[in-house]
């Protein structure tokens, strides 16, 4: 029987941050503890020594090939449905507040991301010419009942230089809040059709050094036009 959809776009998930991390290693130690599963295990799984697993999250190894990536991804799926499924479950749930994301091999200027999502920047402080490196859409309200704290941090994938697309939002003030309430910080926020932009979004934007920016685009539009950036 083929797999589910969303197990295709897991093994994408997981197989894409590993080959795109800076450090590949803690990224396959992040998915194998997202599963709680040991070193000796996930090895069984994968048919090596289980200090091949603990060589590769420690930086002891070189970054793990193709065939290494499928061979983990495959395992690592594996698991998860003989344990019934509860990361693709949860993956489910988080692909429905997060209805795209990406990251490229090469970074934009900011002011060439607004460009292409007809973006206007609210703040004046934050350089228009920051790079950034990809970027993830975020269903705001349920975004609110559904994400975790876990599920914070995987928003920004390999990097935080990134632009966070908030969707359904009134007047801009709680992501900002909860951006400034955590450790890591994104390039850049942009409000998808916002009703109004509350003084104190711009205020907290401009105190954290992120650009904050508005876009009237609509959401199919909008998400079209970024998954279009190569």
């Amino acid at each position: 029987m083929e797999p589910p959809r969303v197990e295709f776009q897991l093994r994408e998930k997981i197989a894409g941050e590993i080959a795109l991390s800076d450090q590949p290693g803690k990224t396959m130690r992040k998915w194998r503890e997202e599963l709680r599963i040991s070193q000796t295990d996930l090895a069984r799984h994968m048919r090596v020594s289980p200090s091949v697993i603990s060589d590769y999250e420690a930086g002891r190894r070189s970054s793990p090939g193709i065939k290494t990536i499928r061979r983990l991804v495959d395992s690592l799926i594996e698991i998860d449905q003989r344990s019934g499924r509860r990361l693709s479950k949860r993956f489910e749930e988080f692909s429905d507040v997060i209805p795209s994301m990406r990251d490229w091999p090469v970074g934009l200027k900011a002011a060439d991301f607004l460009r292409k999502i007809e973006g206007k920047a609210l703040t004046h402080g934050p350089n228009v010419r920051r790079i950034v490196n990809g970027y993830t859409v975020i269903d705001s309200i349920k975004a609110i009942t559904t994400l975790d704290a876990n599920d914070y941090l995987r928003i920004y994938g390999t990097t935080s230089e990134r632009a966070l697309l908030f969707t359904g939002v009134k007047y801009g003030r709680s992501p900002m809040i909860a951006i400034k309430a955590h450790p890591l910080k994104p390039a850049m926020v942009v409000y998808v059709k916002p009703e109004n932009i509350d003084e104190l979004a711009v205020k907290l934007a401009e105190l954290e050094n992120i650009l904050l920016a508005r876009t009237d685009l609509e959401v199919d539009e909008l998400i079209a036009r970024l998954e279009r950036i190569a």
